[in-house]
């Protein structure tokens, strides 16, 4: 029996509850009695022999009897402090003996205490290892130190959830109640929080419902099993947390909206989406800011809308809302897209300081047009303007001239299969080069893609250097000089490490 005002589709119930008067509860945090351990000594450098010296020990007799290993690392004679611990767990990321025996001699100093920290290290390596007896009972000894943090709940609940555990992901929580800590919607929330960053939107779930008795989950904790389904993009089971959410009293934040609205463009449900949109520029009109509207103009924009992008936009002027670079971006590729180039720039000209949204506009709705020479001019003048151009700029003018398969040049020297499936093998992908010229030589298999994104990245250090700086020169000498612009400009990027962390 379906109750009155229930819909049989999820989806269409999220427009009808949008009208409905929300009353927003709040949930009340209550704090841990666990007080965050911290070290009152100041770090101190490790000393790199000495650290070499340990490390070679743990790994070499980690099997050894504990008391053989404990007489060889006393006998190391270094300083055994919290900065030194850490090291020792960084140069062991996912082996968890090493670090566990080293662990068991620091026991035997009555000068070292542990922190937070350090055993929260030591925990993330036996979670890395998939180790979950261990990680069980080295969460008890954290919780009998009176050490436990949000950071413990989030490294022992993602490994558990990852390995399907779901009973002790619960049985953590009422674990960590023995131990004195309690049921923290605040912690709850961040573990929450955690699990759906990591789409194990499901296991968080579980988690919710099984510990509702317990901790009463607030609008945050549905704000992100919303986001979270949206992100593995999973509407239906979205939709059923947004209408529970809603039935309990919790107003949905325009951000989630916002996130629904995306999702459903993703997954080319465009009317469901409008239908959304709408609904909220009937009921909660002033809640609309730069961003929605951003996000629905360049959703119109992708799909040749441009009239309903158009009056989306007015609309946002006469509410005084002003329009941000990537907005104005999304109307220029709009404009060109449909080959109304004069409007397209007369936007574009308007703008005093363009950013790299505007030029991307250009450049993408220029190559639409198959103008692959003007999408290279403006690449120049953004340069000059001191707008620094990113990966994604050159992969745009690369498949612009190129194509996405690649085409042949008239010289030898400088066709698609010399300078790009040759740079495969030349570094070292000669697997992917391999598969490529298989797929061509095969004329009943499609030609895949070609990953120029991945290319310019094996390439992205002082080798390729020299190698752009050759591929443009060459590149000019046959009349492509947009190209070996593209290419030298691309090679200047790389020449230093500092340059390419900003690319």
């Amino acid at each position: 029996m379906i109750r009155q005002n229930q819909f049989q589709n999820p989806l269409a119930r999220i427009f009808f509850l949008l009208h409905r008067p929300n009353s927003t509860a709040t949930g009340s945090n209550t704090s841990s009695p666990a007080p965050l351990a911290t070290s009152s000594n100041p770090i101190t450098p490790v000393n790199p022999s000495h650290l070499l010296r340990v490390c070679t020990i743990l790994y070499q007799q980690q099997h050894s009897p504990e008391s053989k290993l404990h007489t060889s690392l006393s006998r190391c004679n270094f300083q055994l402090t919290h900065e030194f611990f850490l090291q020792i767990c960084n140069q062991f990321p996912y082996s968890w003996k090493p670090v566990y025996n080293f662990h068991n001699f620091t026991q035997t100093h009555k000068s070292f205490n542990h922190t937070s920290i350090t055993l929260n290290k030591m925990l993330d390596v036996i979670a890395k290892s998939r180790n979950i007896d261990l990680l069980w009972d080295f969460a008890k000894e954290i919780a009998n130190r009176r050490l436990v943090t949000d950071k413990t709940y989030k490294i022992v609940i993602k490994t558990l959830a990852s390995a399907r555990e779901m009973k002790k992901c619960v049985n953590f929580f009422h674990l960590m109640n023995e131990f004195g800590y309690g049921y923290d919607l605040g912690t709850l929330n961040k573990v929450i929080d955690m699990l759906c960053g990591c789409k194990l939107v499901d296991e968080a779930e579980y988690i919710v419902k099984k510990l509702k008795d317990c901790v009463k989950p607030d609008g945050f904790t549905y704000k992100c099993l919303i986001r979270g389904f949206c992100d593995v993009g999973d509407l239906i089971e979205a939709t059923k947390i947004w209408n529970l959410m809603v039935d309990e009293g919790f107003e949905v934040e325009i951000d989630v909206v916002e996130k629904m609205m995306d999702t459903l463009f993703k997954t080319n449900r465009f009317d469901e989406a409008m239908k959304l949109f709408e609904s909220v520029r009937v009921s909660r009109v002033d809640d609309l800011g730069i961003s929605s509207y951003r996000l629905v103009i360049g959703w119109m924009c992708k799909k040749d809308k441009l009239g309903h992008a158009r009056k989306v936009f007015d609309e946002m002027l006469e509410r005084g809302i002003q329009p941000d670079s990537m907005t104005l971006g999304s109307l220029i590729y709009g404009f060109l897209s449909k080959a109304r180039i004069r409007e397209a720039y007369e936007i574009a000209e308007g703008i005093d300081n363009p950013d790299i949204s505007v030029y991307h506009g250009l450049i993408k709705g220029l190559l639409r047009l198959k103008k692959a020479n003007e999408a290279t001019n403006v690449f120049r003048e953004m340069i000059r303007r001191g707008c620094e151009p990113t990966m994604h700029t050159y992969v745009m003018l690369l498949q612009g001239h190129l194509g996405k398969r690649g085409r042949k040049g008239d010289d030898p020297l400088i066709n698609f299969d010399t300078i790009f499936v040759g740079g495969l093998v030349k570094a070292g992908k000669s697997l992917e080069a391999t598969k490529y010229v298989e797929r061509m030589m095969h004329r009943g298999l499609e030609v895949p893609r070609f990953d120029y994104n991945r290319f310019l990245h094996y390439y992205s250090n002082e080798e390729g250097v020299v190698m752009f700086d050759v591929m443009s020169k060459k590149l000019r000498e046959v009349g492509l000089f947009d190209l070996g612009d593209i290419f030298e400009r691309y090679g200047q990027k790389m020449a230093t490490r500092e340059k390419r962390r900003d690319r």
